[in-house]
């Protein structure tokens, strides 16, 4: 998906409305909702679903269904998505699997290489951080066709482009299903679904923790559905024009919301629960001491790269820096400050035990692999 930050007088109102002191500097964009990420309960499958895009094997029965996807803002800063996504997740000792149903009135699809810009149709989008750290993360995006464009990220786009467009998932399975007729504006469609299974033999290349996962275990994870307006033209599909004749920017949809247009802020994604036990409920993480620690990082990390942006150097000041941001439970204080024109590295020690955070100018998150609470 492409990347549009948000107008800046409009973040920094709804900054302030949704109790974000982070101060705001042109140029950088920043969320503008609260850290309010969703989580979903992964279960263990002792028999893998076959992979034909249908979703017809009964056991696709054991995995929930995500809640219904979002504008990528939030539906209280956009207009809510005009038709109905959501997605499921599996895995065993080989893959991770995962289903989605797209309600889409207008199957259309053109671009049948991979590794080609999938995005530039509608299509379904799945993003993947195994150690939370908001580096080294997985994309894949597919169409309606069926084309597959999968790529590692070394870094979000914010801090260089790092993409490796030349990784592939060896081993992939996908499949797509078409409910109705593709490219054909003379009928109206129904859907289309989606199957995956991405083995852990390649998720583990970057994944710098045990894979596969545990019980307990806790990875980052968003999907993403983009979706163009369309007309038609001579009995074609063609991409809906402004009076510049430019393509209308195209709507995207999440599972859990960005409060900006960009996926590539990992830190803002959901979070994927591995469980076993088919009884097995998640014990949420969003809101635990560590997970609003890390929340905290994150505002510095935004106070920085505002600065960097507006002004051309990072702040060097610990009051500046600090200032009007809440204590962050449960970790001594003052936090570690590094502080230098070039670098600079905030380290948050926990009050007894183990469990050191921090982030630095690269954008790189250093912590202990994420797991429920015992």
């Amino acid at each position: 998906m492409r990347y549009e930050p948000p107008p800046a007088g409009l973040c920094l109102t709804l900054l302030l409305l949704s109790g974000s002191v982070a101060p705001l500097f042109a140029g950088f964009p920043v969320p503008a909702i609260e850290f309010s990420p969703r989580e979903y309960p992964c279960h263990y499958t002792s028999q893998a679903p076959v992979i034909d895009g249908r979703l017809e094997s009964p056991l696709w029965d054991q995995a929930p269904w995500s809640e219904d996807f979002v504008e990528i803002r939030s539906n209280e800063l956009a207009p809510a998505p005009r038709q109905r996504t959501r997605a499921r997740l599996l895995w065993d000792e080989e893959f991770l699997f995962v289903a989605a149903e797209l309600e889409e009135s207008d199957l259309w699809g053109t671009l049948e290489q991979r590794d080609a810009v999938i995005y530039h149709d509608n299509d379904f989008e799945l993003f993947l951080d195994p150690d939370g750290d908001a580096h080294s993360y997985y994309e894949l995006e597919i169409n309606a066709l069926g084309t597959v464009w999968d790529l590692l990220l070394l870094w979000p786009y914010r801090d260089g482009n790092s993409a490796v467009n030349a990784w592939d998932i060896a081993g992939l399975q996908s499949a797509v299903s078409l409910n109705g007729t593709l490219n054909d504006p003379s009928d109206t469609d129904t859907g289309w679904s989606v199957e995956l299974a991405l083995p852990w033999s390649v998720l583990a290349e970057r994944a710098n923790r045990q894979v596969p996962p545990t019980e307990g275990d806790v990875w980052r994870l968003n999907f993403s559905r983009v979706q163009w307006h369309l007309d038609v033209v001579d009995g074609q599909y063609r991409k809906r024009l402004d009076h510049e004749g430019n393509p209308l920017p195209e709507d995207n949809w999440v599972w859990s919301a960005q409060g900006l247009v960009a996926m590539h802020y990992p830190e803002r994604w959901g979070y994927l629960h591995f469980l076993e036990a088919p009884e097995a409920r998640l014990k949420p993480v969003a809101d635990s001491p560590g997970e609003r620690a890390v929340a905290w990082l994150w505002e510095l990390y935004y106070r920085q790269m505002e600065a960097r942006e507006s002004q051309g150097r990072w702040i060097t000041d610990p009051e500046r820096l600090l200032g009007g941001l809440e204590r962050p439970a449960g970790f001594q204080w003052p936090p570690e400050l590094s502080l230098g024109e070039r670098r600079w590295q905030v380290v948050l020690q926990p009050v007894g035990g183990d469990g050191e955070l921090s982030i630095d100018e690269t954008g790189r998150l250093q912590r202990p692999p994420l797991r429920e609470e015992e």
